[in-house]
Parts: structure tokens; sequence; C-alpha cells
């Protein structure tokens, strides 16, 4: 059997094969009050049925503020956690498991008039608002939200939690020396994230693996943090309890990468190796045989697919064919095979 077909086991969590939806902002709550909506179902329970192992939620904010757009969805109240549950139901239905990727946008919340809040008032960019700092009562605020969050998540039914620590959003811009020039206990680039892991560990099952997403390094050198600094971070990270590290990069600057196939693999296995832990590659790995190598080299146990799910929602089903491998999609759509 190719890796990429072959189960896998964290905690009370398995996974039928080793292929993660990977969250993407749809931008498709149209209510505007961060309610998941039919286009939500379909588009996650899609790929559910097209064969994926674990589905991975959008970017889902703890407040309302923290959303980047009035359009992005949130967990922060009884008619979002409600609307996930139907979701979560419908997924479970087609043996893949589900989670739900926690995160504040921070300075890179777009709502029009809305309280833009960052560790330190600089914006992310020449063109972007500028935000205000939080003051220390806040930042606890935020802590209990995301523990809110975990809470409803549970509630909900999901099978598993990322915290978003990257791509330059809140939990990133705290660990990031260019967006972070606090002189009180919140300049230690750790310590909120810190806090934020504690929160959510307190309140979800012992059992119940606890992912995190992390930028491996970023792009505004010397400003940014490296790759060493990173792997130092998770190295705490873990002792609190990250079960999981899913690796990208950047994010928290203008500043781009060359994108090529497997552009980010390297870090996943840096983390993987340094840490002992296991990790998520994502980053253009669509061609079903760069993700089988990915895992045969052991750089990584997990493969999220992006934008190749974008395009297919069947890509599970697709990349078993051209490995030669046989897995059935439910109902009548094996018949198009």
């Amino acid at each position: 059997m190719f890796m990429l077909f072959e189960s896998f086991t964290l905690k009370d969590l398995t996974l039928k094969n080793r292929i993660v939806l990977s969250p993407m902002c749809q931008y498709q709550a149209s209510n505007k009050e961060g309610i998941p909506e039919n286009w939500h179902l379909i588009h996650l329970a899609s790929r559910a049925i097209g064969g994926t192992g674990l589905i991975l939620t959008e970017m889902t904010n703890v407040e309302a503020r923290g959303r980047i757009t009035e359009n992005c969805l949130g967990l922060y109240n009884d008619a979002q956690e409600a609307a996930f549950k139907e979701i979560i139901q419908e997924v479970h239905k087609y043996n893949a498991k589900i989670g739900i990727q926690l995160a504040h946008a921070g300075r890179k919340s777009k709502i029009q008039n809305g309280d833009i809040v960052a560790p330190s008032a600089i914006p992310f960019s020449d063109d972007s608002p500028l935000p205000r700092a939080l003051e220390k009562d806040e930042i606890k605020k935020i802590i209990e939200h995301f523990a809110s969050a975990a809470e409803r998540a549970v509630r909900a039914g999901f099978d598993t939690i990322e915290i978003h620590g990257a791509h330059g959003y809140l939990l990133h811009q705290f660990m990031s020396k260019s967006s972070n020039k606090r002189t009180d206990e919140y300049g230690d680039p750790t310590k909120f994230c810190r806090e934020v892991i504690q929160a959510v560990k307190a309140v979800i099952p012992a059992n119940m693996p606890l992912i995190m997403r992390v930028s491996a390094i970023e792009y505004n050198q010397p400003a940014g943090y490296t790759l060493e600094d990173m792997v130092h971070y998770c190295s705490e990270f873990k002792k609190l309890g990250v079960d999981l590290f899913d690796v990208s990069t950047g994010g928290n600057s203008p500043n781009r990468p060359k994108v090529y196939p497997g552009y980010q693999v390297e870090y996943a296995n840096e983390i993987k190796e340094k840490l002992d832990v296991p990790t998520i590659s994502v980053g253009s790995l669509e061609t079903p045989q760069v993700a089988e190598m990915v895992l045969q080299e052991d750089n990584a146990d997990l493969i999220c697919i992006g934008k190749g799910m974008l395009k297919n929602p069947y890509w599970a089903k697709d990349a078993a064919i051209q490995l030669g491998e046989d897995i059935q999609l439910p109902g009548v759509y094996e018949q198009a095979y």
C-alpha cells in the first residue's frame, strides 16, 4: 500500500488515510454573523465524499473582531455551534474525521470600522490600517475566547482542534519581533501562544490531539524570526501539549517566497526530526507522486492539499488511481470510475 493511503493514529484520532483538506478561507458567510451556511456544508462534506481522511475547516475566529472579513466564520455563539454540528454529522457519514482551525486575525482584520488590534501598533503593510496595541486585560480575554471556542468545538463534535499560529495572524504576530515590540511580559515571543495552548488543553478531552499550524520561517529577514527560532518555540509548545505541527511559512509581511512543488517540505522535516513530533506538510503537494515521496522519505506524516482540492473534491480518488491504489467512493460516485 502507498503511504498516502495508510491509516494514521494519534491519541483517539484515527484517520483512514494521510490526506488532509488544508484550511482555506471561503469568505462565504453572507449572513455577516460568522455562521456556517450551505456553502460550507457542501465544501467540507464533498471533500469527505471524495475520500479525504481529515477535513480541516477554514480559519474560524474566536471573537467577532478577530475575523478577517465580515464574511468569515466564527465560533463564539450558539448559532455558529449548531451549524457546525450539522456539518460534522454530515462529514462523519463518509468515514472522514474533521477538525476546526481556531484563530484570531489581529492586525490582518479587514472589517470596516472594526476594532483592529495587535501586540503593538504596527500595521501589516504600508496600505494596511494602523492597529492599536492590546492592553493586558484584553489579551487575557482573548485567551478566554480561545478556550470558550474550544469548548464549543468539543460540544459540536469535532475530532481535533488546530490552533492557527501562522500566516501573520494574531498568535504569529506575538511570536515575531517584527510585529511585537512590547516591553511587558507579552514581549516574550511565546508567552501569548503558550497561554492559549494551556487554556485550550484545559477544556478539551485528554485524548483529543491538539494541532498547531506554524509558519516555520519569515520572509522579512532580518526583522523576522528564523527556523532555529521556530524549532525552539515549537519545543515549548510541544511540552505544553501540542501533539502535531502543521508546518507552513511566511505571512506576517507582504514578502512572498518562490513557490514550487514541495517548497515547504524541508521545514516540516526539520521540526519533525529535531523535536521527534509528527508533522503535516503543505504547499504545492497536489501531484500525488510528490505527496507520496514526502511520506516515503519520512519528511512528514500527513499531507495537506489546498488548491488541488479546490479544483477537485475527489483528489484522493484520482490520486489513488494514479498511484495504483484502490479506494471506494460512497453511493453512485464510484460508478463514475
